[in-house]
């Protein structure tokens, strides 16, 4: 019950906050303010609208805003999200675009489940639409899941993702980005071993933990200097009553968020002071930079606690994936069994998150695969944001994916 309690103490935090914001905005416009104009009066409007929005954001799932696509004929066409298969804690989607010739290019991209919704791959996604039939791992969050739905841990992660490779087929082409590279990696192994008739072509690991000791970071030090016992007292909380997943051990997004905000804290102060700046002076919109930015970045989601602390334990702490040693329902799976997917890996000499080294070590991993079947490329001065969605993504590293898809893609 104390876990729930401050589960819920947490969640009447924002929402205090975020009524607070609400409250100033109000108060601050009212009418009779305008007769005698008084700056502090606006920025306290202003600060009200920033407050606001920026705490409503954090339990907003966002959207895709990816409604329409200009295809090569000139018109607009309508882009339909399509649920092709539909599970307790994630499902597996299609950019479907409306009487348009199926591409050439069947991709299958693996977002994160990391503290942030598949949506944060939406420029990703919008990239590689032109040219490819994208598909993509929409997670869900964990407060609305039922406990009735059962555990979801780093094997039940793996399994899900062979299935999604199995019902799309042996013509498909896996960009897994960042936290899921390694339970990608295992995936397309075992894959290998059981089903080998439906191994995809190609598979792309960017930015992604395959061996976190190999370059370390501000996170894998977090992970060598907690113990699992303080992790489960300190991050875990189970979810409060005003969700579905009343009662489900969590990893809370809030936490998260917390986490991240307070390792850059001086730049967010200052990012959102100078937008209630500019929301004062009316130079702010409501698509502008920041907000843009920060409606992705606050829009955070539960995950569960298993799939936490499993991750922690196995991939950065025990390096199961690294040392060959990841085990699925008690059976070893062994990388060495990728023999004829061609692999990429993309990495950023910037990265702070998973630096240069951690993700290449993928390469040396499969011990089974021809040289000729292998590649890496490292974007000078990109950081872990920019290989998958920036301008170091769109000019450079999403022609070289392209390419190495094309060139495999028989």
């Amino acid at each position: 019950m104390r876990h729930m309690a401050s589960y819920d103490i947490m969640e009447t935090m924002r929402n205090t906050n975020q009524w607070m914001g609400a409250t100033a905005k109000s108060f601050a416009s009212y009418p009779a303010f305008a007769l005698v104009p008084n700056p502090f009066v606006q920025w306290v409007a202003a600060w009200g609208e920033v407050t606001e929005r920026s705490f409503e954001r954090m339990v907003v799932k966002p959207d895709w805003g990816l409604d329409s696509f200009t295809c090569q004929d000139g018109r607009d066409h309508v882009v339909n999200v399509k649920t092709i298969i539909e599970r307790p804690f994630g499902d597996l989607i299609h950019f479907e675009v409306a009487e348009r010739e199926t591409a050439p290019r069947k991709v299958m991209l693996v977002a994160p489940m990391s503290g942030h919704y598949a949506t944060l791959l939406r420029k990703t996604v919008k990239s590689l639409i032109p040219d490819c039939e994208v598909y993509v791992t929409d997670w869900h969050n964990a407060r609305e899941i039922p406990v009735s739905a059962g555990k979801f841990d780093v094997e039940d992660y793996t399994r899900y993702l062979m299935d999604f490779m199995m019902e799309l087929g042996p013509d498909t082409h896996v960009i897994a980005v960042c936290q899921p590279a390694p339970l990608t990696l295992a995936a397309t192994a075992y894959l290998a071993e059981l089903h080998p008739e439906a191994q995809p072509r190609s598979l792309t690991l960017i930015g992604g933990p395959i061996d976190p000791d190999a370059a370390p970071t501000d996170v894998t030090d977090f992970g060598h200097r907690v113990t699992m016992g303080q992790l489960e007292q300190t991050m875990i909380q189970r979810v409060g009553f005003k969700y579905a997943g009343v009662g489900r051990s969590v990893y809370p997004g809030l936490l998260q968020l917390t986490s991240f905000m307070s390792m850059n804290a001086e730049t967010h102060s200052k990012a959102f002071n100078e937008q209630i700046m500019r929301v004062a002076r009316g130079e702010a919109s409501d698509h502008d930079k920041h907000n843009e930015f920060y409606d992705e970045y606050l829009a955070v989601m539960d995950m569960t606690a298993e799939f936490y602390l499993s991750t922690v334990n196995r991939v950065f702490k025990n390096r199961e994936i690294a040392l060959n040693k990841f085990t699925v329902d008690g059976h070893k799976v062994d990388i060495s069994k990728i023999t004829t997917v061609a692999v990429m890996t993309v990495e950023g000499e910037e990265d702070d998150i998973s630096a240069p080294g951690q993700c290449v070590a993928a390469l040396d991993l499969c011990t089974g695969l021809a040289k000729n079947k292998k590649s890496h490329y490292l974007e000078p001065g990109a950081g872990h944001y920019g290989i998958f969605a920036g301008k170091s993504w769109r000019n450079n590293i999403r022609p070289l994916v392209l390419k190495f898809i094309d060139k495999n893609n028989k």
